[in-house]
């Protein structure tokens, strides 16, 4: 009874700690969005831009080039959104050809690969009458009068950079693409996606979901008292509400349920506090597919296609000592993240709970960063594993071949490269410097490519179809 008790004391002062430092980060984020917005708006104000020339300049420079899209993680969000701020630390500003998609920071990857395609293309976010009916929400979500790439297509493929669960909605996006889902679009395959990077990406779930509050049984639902559990009722008021200002700069990306009290009321809103209604009642949200067995299942129908070429960073910060797994230092680890680190190396999956894959080993998942596992960031691996080669400097990769998953592993937390670039310093630009160049030395499958400030009659690489750094 005593030991039941203090237990339970423990797992409700480490949910309060937590709770407390996301607050915190959360309220620093905003503020900090705040705080650059007021001051871009002085700015402005006091000094008139007169850079209009310049602007037209770059726009006819790179015309013809690939677009890179960077795609955000959980509760991440696009260009537009909280005001000035960067998700990528202002790393877009690299190339002339950047694209940030804003896409729904807690929906499901599904979601958020169907409304990635309508925001290149332009139209009206068709989610599919199936999966809208099964989940319990509208089929059609927000219209793109123009999308940002209205060409795209095989002679005109896109360059892909996915942090976090956004590298895993790319994935699921060219399986679309190859599968041809997207009615009305039936010209549609897998080579409008030229390279996918992932930078610290979720291909195979993460032990940390169920730190959070998943049910190590299914992985699809949540336990009564947990750190998820404060996230869902959080959501839940912030979307009845419906105070347009706030939603406008910063949305969780839920309008496709409805929940806004204009068209629920009391009554939907308390539906959706009891589990009986929304995207935590349907799981149609981006914590099942982040589990082991919600990530296996999403890979089930995924492929890599042999003429896509794929480079991922997998991130790590606790190194081994003594047999055991700890965290690799302090002063490295963002204070948000330095107490799951530590939780994560130590994970043991329930003895009474079966594992949630044949062969499934608790010493493979100790290596962390904090919010993922670094075995699962290196590659897809769940539940067949994909061709790849584990690189140690990017030296030795000086051509790529596609259909295979180079991998690095780099030492850093999971929010090193994203937000605050001063944090990872001098590695910052050497990774998203890497990055572009990669994309940027790739050569057309059809047609070469003129780089910036290149004519096309200098001199160039004679390989075709090869990724050169």
């Amino acid at each position: 009874m005593i030991k039941l008790w203090m237990m339970t004391s423990l797992q409700l002062a480490e949910l309060f700690v937590s709770s407390i430092v996301h607050l915190i980060y959360g309220f620093y984020i905003f503020s900090s969005a705040v705080a650059g917005d007021i001051s871009q708006t002085l700015n402005d104000y006091l000094f008139k831009s007169n850079d209009v020339g310049e602007t037209c300049q770059n726009l006819t420079n790179v015309e013809g080039l690939p677009p890179i899209v960077l795609v955000h993680g959980i509760f991440g969000f696009g260009k537009g959104r909280l005001g000035g701020l960067s998700y990528f630390g202002g790393a877009e500003k690299k190339d002339e050809r950047v694209l940030v998609p804003d896409l729904g920071s807690l929906t499901s990857i599904y979601d958020r690969a169907r409304e990635l395609f309508y925001y290149l293309k332009g139209g009206r976010v068709d989610f599919g009458e199936e999966h809208s009916e099964a989940c319990g929400h509208s089929r059609f979500g927000r219209r793109y009068e123009q999308g940002q790439y209205p060409e795209w297509d095989e002679d005109h493929p896109i360059h892909f950079v996915g942090h976090s669960a956004g590298a895993q909605v790319v994935r699921v996006l060219q399986q679309m693409l190859a599968d041809k889902a997207f009615e009305g679009f039936e010209d549609t395959n897998e080579n409008w996606v030229l390279s996918v990077t992932s930078l610290s990406g979720a291909f195979n779930g993460t032990t940390r979901t169920y730190l959070d509050g998943m049910r190590t049984d299914d992985g699809m639902s949540m336990k009564p008292i947990c750190l998820l559990q404060l996230c869902r009722i959080g959501v839940i008021m912030y979307d009845w509400l419906d105070i347009s200002w706030l939603k406008t700069y910063y949305n969780f990306g839920f309008d496709h349920f409805n929940i806004s009290w204009k068209k629920t009321g009391v009554r939907g809103l308390v539906d959706c506090l009891m589990g009986n209604a929304g995207p935590f009642a349907s799981g149609d949200w981006i914590l099942p597919d982040l589990t082991i067995q919600g990530s296996t299942s999403i890979n089930t129908n995924l492929q890599t296609f042999p003429n896509t070429y794929y480079f991922s960073y997998a991130t790590k910060r606790t190194r081994r000592i003594m047999g055991m797994t700890i965290p690799s230092g302090v002063l490295g680890i963002h204070p948000m993240l330095f107490l799951r680190v530590f939780q994560m190396s130590q994970w043991r999956f329930p003895q009474d709970v079966s594992p949630p894959y044949k062969g499934y080993r608790d010493e493979e998942w100790q290596e962390n960063d904090g919010a993922l596992n670094t075995i699962s960031m290196t590659h897809p691996r769940l539940p067949v594993e994909h061709p790849s080669r584990f690189i140690r400097s990017d030296s030795e990769c000086q051509t790529l071949q596609p259909g295979i998953w180079y991998y690095k592993i780099v030492e850093a937390d999971h929010i090193m490269f994203i937000v605050n670039r001063e944090r990872a310093g001098v590695q910052f630009d050497l990774i998203y410097d890497s990055i572009f160049q990669r994309c940027r030395k790739h050569v057309f499958r059809k047609i070469p490519q003129t780089l910036p400030n290149l004519s096309p009659s200098s001199p160039r690489s004679p390989k075709r179809n090869n990724f050169v750094h």
